[in-house]
């Protein structure tokens, strides 16, 4: 489980007389069910004092973890959302596999394996640095779930040692289609990547999910933890082993989601790695044996789906902030390098430091692309929030900027300004999270939401819901939308797929965002 245990004062006194002692314990009795009630909305920090529970972040994640539920294939278990039922069930079988689980990435029914990947990564990094905040306000339970039903198909991927399925439906096909996922009959082709037609960087980014989800689940389910821990080791030894992109191998999956070099999820999968098993030799990887090859130093990166750059960078700081006293000296200075330009990243994004990045719109929001902005801006302030809260539990009081000198406090009210923004604090006075405040997004580019659930439609006849002037009558409850233009401007439209699409890995950023707003915190100094 992640995040700190909560700390609680011991009120004995070692010299106290029995009776006094038996008043205390009546009286501790006699409170529980006020402290139980208080202890909801209260996180208590490693010094034991209270800090009150934000709530519009907490409603906020409340909302943003049901789009796993509206993204799930399968057979559904305790089934959160009305509209949504079982789908894909026989997805896998020409294979004599069982895919049927897993995630809709985002407005269609395809399963891609490299974003679905990334999505687990990044949703068990958020349960392990802000699991305790999750729980102060219910929520860890249900990104417990989410994960599990994805990493539960990540295993059922990987068959054998250089095998693994990377897809499950045809996309060309699904794109021709408008349906729910409940009523579609067209074939569900499955694709891998092997030995033949290698693809590094998504059995990498598999291998990243697996090895993060094994420190979750390692307390509570040692057993299935374990069996993670073997699936990303195999896969990250198959991704390096038969080094290709997948894009090359298998040039089909150009059109969707293109891979621009692999080289980073090795380094993100091998830190990943180095994290759940303390292998040294995963940390001579990113360091003396790779960093200089993939790593690009003191070159700052806008983390992605496709680019973890910047993310592997954060994550390595980790170890100097916490556990580098020890290490031998060539790889703490590899270490430190990959801190250097971790805070080169976290210069970028404060808006007044002297190398602060003009990617912004007039509102403030961090925008690199028109399509799906919002993955970006969410991925920066999520990192942006976690560098805030290590240098916090390592009591680093200062992160310089070109001569000019900035507070945690900075990086987490820019982490704020990304949110805000997000959750209404903009020009169109919108919410991009759908269900959340009084005006959001009612016209979703998602086939579900847009298809009522008792019509009779086939794969062509619904195009007349894409098209339809109607709101979308089932609402994707927890959809983080594309995003704004670069002027702040958003056209609430279905077939207006750059802005109006949601997916699952901004979901997951967005998660782990509003998990470390929920209240000040530190973090743990050791995942395991």
């Amino acid at each position: 489980m992640g995040g700190k245990q909560a700390e609680t004062s011991n009120p004995r006194d070692r010299g106290s007389s029995i009776w006094c002692l038996l008043v205390l314990v009546i009286g501790a009795l006699v409170v529980t069910a006020a402290a139980l009630t208080i202890l909801k909305y209260l996180h208590f920090s490693k010094n034991n004092e209270a800090h009150p529970i934000n709530k519009k972040y907490a409603d906020a994640l409340e909302l943003a973890l049901q789009f796993f539920d509206v993204q799930k294939s399968g057979k559904l278990v305790d089934n959160r959302i009305p509209w949504r039922g079982d789908s894909g069930l026989q997805d896998g079988s020409e294979e004599n596999l069982d895919l049927s689980k897993g995630m809709y990435d985002a407005g269609d029914a395809i399963k891609f394996g490299f974003p679905m990947a990334f999505t687990a990564t990044v949703l068990s990094w958020s349960i392990l640095e802000y699991g305790d905040q999750m729980n102060a306000v219910k929520q860890l339970g249900y990104a417990y779930n989410s994960l599990r039903w994805i990493t539960d198909y990540l295993i059922n991927s990987h068959p054998s040692e250089n095998v693994l399925y990377f897809q499950v439906g045809d996309p060309g096909l699904d794109h021709k289609c408008w349906e729910r996922p409940e009523t579609m009959t067209e074939r569900r082709p499955v694709t891998q990547v092997n030995t033949s037609f290698p693809g590094t960087e998504v059995a990498a980014e598999t291998a990243a999910a697996l090895a993060s989800a094994s420190l979750v689940f390692k307390e509570n389910d040692p057993d299935y933890s374990s069996s993670l821990l073997t699936h990303a080791r195999q896969l990250f030894t198959f991704a390096d082993t038969y080094r290709a992109s997948y894009s090359i191998s298998i040039p089909q999956v150009q059109g969707f989601y293109n891979s621009t070099g692999y080289g980073d999820e090795l380094l993100w999968a091998a830190s990943w790695l180095y994290h759940a098993t303390r292998d040294d030799s995963y940390l001579r990887y990113v360091t003396e044996l790779n960093g200089q090859r993939f790593a690009n130093m003191e070159i700052t990166t806008w983390f992605s789906w496709d680019d973890k750059l910047a993310g592997t960078q954060v994550l390595l700081s980790r170890i100097i902030f916490f556990g580098a006293k020890d290490m031998p000296t060539v790889e703490n200075l590899d270490l430190q390098m990959y801190r250097k330009t971790a805070e080169l990243v976290m210069c970028g994004l404060l808006p007044d430091s002297p190398t602060a990045t003009s990617r912004r719109t007039d509102g403030g929001l961090i925008w690199i692309t028109e399509w799906n902005p919002l993955q970006h801006a969410v991925a920066s302030a999520f990192l942006a929030v976690l560098y805030s809260d290590y240098m916090l539990t390592s009591q680093t009081e200062t992160l310089y900027c070109s001569g000019n000198s900035y507070k945690p406090d900075d990086l987490r009210n820019f982490a704020i300004s990304q949110a805000d923004y997000v959750l209404g604090e903009n020009a169109m006075k919108m919410s991009y999270l759908v269900g959340y405040g009084s005006r959001y997004p009612l016209y979703v580019h998602h086939r579900g939401s847009s298809i009522p659930v008792n019509a009779d439609t086939s794969c062509q006849d619904g195009f007349k819901w894409l098209y339809s002037d109607d709101p979308n009558p089932n609402i994707a409850v927890g959809a983080l939308v594309g995003g704004p233009s670069l002027n702040d401007s958003y056209s609430d439209t279905r077939d207006n797929v750059k802005q109006s699409e949601p997916s699952t890995y901004n979901s997951a950023l967005l998660v782990g965002l509003l998990s470390g707003l929920i209240s000040t915190s530190s973090v743990v100094k050791s995942y395991t």
